[in-house]
């Protein structure tokens, strides 16, 4: 390989691994997973409160309810993982299953908070 010398100067970078900027007024933003992190900060909350009522939700006995409500929060997890946001229909989805759950969800600090991120993104 020839060497920036041998070339008439410049750079060569051949792989770069994890977080760096180059130049004046670059912003870096890292990330542990795959995926897109979420860049909307309201689905950021979303995604942090889903993931606190999936932890909470371990300890509570199960029946469809929450069952149905597990499935949907890993859902709404995968998918703004993968695209950086829970679009309406999710939404929607997981705001039913928090309805229909409402009795246990009711009782987990990280219900609310999960309600309200849903509330705050659909508008209500």
């Amino acid at each position: 390989m020839a060497t920036a010398d041998e070339r008439g100067g410049g750079n060569h970078i051949g792989s770069v691994r994890g977080a760096f900027a180059i130049g004046n007024n670059n912003t870096v933003t890292n990330y542990e997973g795959t995926g897109t992190p979420a860049a909307d900060p309201a689905q950021a909350e979303l995604l942090r409160a889903v993931r606190a009522l999936r932890g909470e939700l371990a300890v509570v006995v199960e029946n469809p309810q929450t069952l149905a409500l597990r499935t949907e929060l890993a859902d709404t997890e995968t998918e703004i993982a993968d695209t950086g946001a829970a679009g309406p229909g999710r939404l929607a989805r997981l705001r039913a299953a928090l309805a229909d759950a409402g009795a246990v969800v009711g009782l987990l600090a990280s219900g609310a908070a999960v309600g309200e991120a849903v509330a705050a993104l659909v508008g209500g």
